[in-house]
This record gives C-alpha cells, sequence and structure tokens, in this order.
C-alpha cells in the first residue's frame, strides 16, 4: 500500500522517532483539506492548546504529508502513536474504499475524493478530541481560547507561543489570524524547546 501520514501540526517540524519509517521529504499543503483549529489544551505540551480536526470550530486548511514505508495500515497507525504517544484508538486511519476510524465524523467523503486525486491507497492522521471546555469549564470560542492563552505563564505561555508560531503558514486558523492582532501575544518571546507530544 502507498500510504500517506498526514500531518498539519509538530509532526512537520518534528517527526522524531517517526522518521525512520517514513520518506522524511514532506509534500506540503498536498493533503486532504481539513478542518483545523487550536481548541485542545495539551496536557503534555505544559496545558499549551494543540492543533486538531475540529469541525465545529475549526479552519478548512491544507494539509502535508510524508509517506510511509510501512507496508500495511495496522504498521503505520503504530508508528504515528509511538510518535505521539498515544493510545492507538487515537490514531485515525482510511484505505481507499475500505477500513476506516475516526472519532471526526463527516471526513469519509473527503478523505475518498483526496484518494482518487492523489492516488494513495491510504492514511494515517493524529485523531485527539478536542477537550476545550472539559479543561478551561468555558465552551470554545475564539475570545475564550485568546482568553484561556492570556492566563497562562512561564514555560506554559512560551510552549504554547512557540506551537502556534511554528505550525506551517497554510494552517491559518481563526485563532492564529486574531492572535496576529494582539500586542501581548506579539511580546512573547519565541523560544527553542525540546519537542513534546500533542
Amino acid at each position: 500500500m502507498d500510504i500517506a501520514i498526514i500531518g498539519w501540526g509538530s509532526l512537520i517540524w518534528d517527526l522524531e522517532i517517526l522518521e525512520a519509517q517514513v520518506n522524511p521529504r514532506w509534500q506540503r499543503g498536498v493533503g486532504p483539506t481539513l478542518p483545523l483549529e487550536f481548541s485542545r489544551v495539551s496536557p503534555k505540551r505544559q496545558k499549551a492548546l494543540a492543533l486538531i480536526v475540529d469541525p465545529d470550530h475549526g479552519t478548512e486548511c491544507a494539509t502535508s504529508l510524508v509517506v510511509s514505508k510501512r507496508s500495511t495500515l495496522e504498521q503505520a497507525v503504530e508508528d504515528l502513536a509511538a510518535r505521539e504517544r498515544a493510545p492507538l484508538d487515537r490514531i485515525g486511519y482510511a484505505s481507499r474504499g475500505g477500513n476506516w476510524r475516526s472519532t471526526v465524523s463527516g471526513l469519509e467523503p473527503r478523505l475518498e475524493a483526496w484518494f482518487e486525486e492523489q492516488g494513495f491507497s491510504g492514511a494515517v492522521w493524529t485523531d485527539l478530541p478536542g477537550n476545550f471546555q472539559a479543561e478551561t469549564g468555558t465552551a470554545f470560542s475564539i475570545a475564550a481560547a485568546v482568553d484561556y492563552l492570556s492566563t497562562l505563564q512561564g514555560t506554559s505561555l512560551l510552549e504554547a507561543k512557540r506551537y502556534i508560531e511554528l505550525a506551517p503558514e497554510e494552517t491559518m486558523t481563526a485563532l492564529r489570524k486574531t492572535l496576529g492582532t494582539e500586542d501581548w501575544w506579539a511580546n512573547v518571546p519565541l523560544e527553542p524547546n525540546l519537542e513534546q507530544t500533542s
């Protein structure tokens, strides 16, 4: 099988242990267009906001891909789960006209169309759910996300800044656009840090 690993966030700047199992050259902007937003509070990113597929709040963004060296979807799922340090059921997958798993409804038709266009026989992606309301007690909105980020301090704020700013430019979500107009956000330094997981 020709299996694509779809990425839109930290995978693009740090494949980490996944690098040995893929052709590490990213094909930028040729993955399926997906509704993305920084709407997950990430415990492993020191409570920064992480990108997820979010059909309720997301902006349609181009994604990118690397090609797996694996011959089965199961192997590709295991590889991505190891990189993300996530359980196997938090990795979505699809094969052309066949197997399918995602916590997000409505992705199957657009992936089938993408398979026809790009010629891949399968794809895997990180399939983490939104948790903003559960973590903060407030329903997600752009204003609520900006307010939440403004409460972060120290390394949590630095990690939030780093993660959002290092996301590829094609991942231009509503939150990212809004933060680009916020003076306080512009004044948060962008500092390198060790890669975390979502």
